[in-house]
């Protein structure tokens, strides 16, 4: 196993179009939600314990070695909001482009003629890391980071807000982040032998609310 191939694959540079994204905080900005570093790291927490863990965990089991398509399905049944299970599936066909010219892999290869329009990005963030000699916690780690990682970033070009203060927040999320982990890879681990009944479904209403709202926007910065 290589650990260096976590460090590329957790990159905001990695070119999987994370930077279009803001996670929700831009809904969020524009409804008086977030407004300072405060507000973003509630906002940020709430995300963690919720579409977090549930992303962690799916990355976590996809690179146990689990179906993805029984995967995608569970991402499917966890994401009631139309145009959140879009942008997974958009993120996800950006993803496996560019993990099959960084890790060309067959596993890799076969999710992408299955599913032409892109399954779930956490899906694909798990066979990815399978790709890359990295394990299941390894994959729901940069499942959780990504969960916070995104909006942090999404609300300094949104507010203005000092880069430093929203480096802060993702220190401060960290100790949170790690039992996060624990609970997805706990799961994630156990869906190979016990099925997907296993994972979380944690739930995050206004997230998904937000996302429809969004959505229609005619114009916007970011695409979710």
């Amino acid at each position: 196993m290589t650990r260096a191939a976590l460090l590329v694959l957790a990159d905001g540079r990695f070119p999987a179009g994370g930077h279009a994204h803001s996670g929700g905080a831009e809904e969020a900005v524009k409804a008086g939600r977030i407004t300072d570093a405060a507000s973003l790291e509630a906002f940020c927490r709430g995300r963690l314990h919720t579409a977090g863990l549930v992303s962690s965990a799916l990355a976590c089991a996809a690179a146990a070695g689990a179906d993805p398509a029984e995967l995608d399905a569970a991402a499917d049944a966890r994401t009631p909001s139309p145009a959140l299970r879009l942008t997974a599936r958009k993120l996800g066909r950006q993803l496996v482009r560019a993990a099959r010219a960084a890790w060309p892999s067959t596993e890799l290869d076969a999710l992408a003629a299955r599913f032409p329009k892109g399954a779930h990005q956490p899906v694909v963030l798990g066979l990815t890391a399978r790709a890359a000699g990295l394990g299941p916690q390894d994959a729901a780690y940069c499942a959780a980071y990504e969960s916070v990682s995104g909006p942090a970033t999404a609300v300094v070009r949104l507010l203005g807000l000092d880069p430093f203060r929203a480096t802060a927040v993702l220190a401060r999320l960290a100790p949170e982040l790690d039992r996060v982990v624990d609970r997805a890879v706990s799961a994630g681990t156990a869906v190979p032998a016990r099925g997907t009944d296993v994972l979380p479904a944690a739930s995050a209403p206004l997230l998904e609310i937000g996302a429809q709202a969004h959505a229609a926007w005619p114009v916007r910065l970011f695409a979710s």
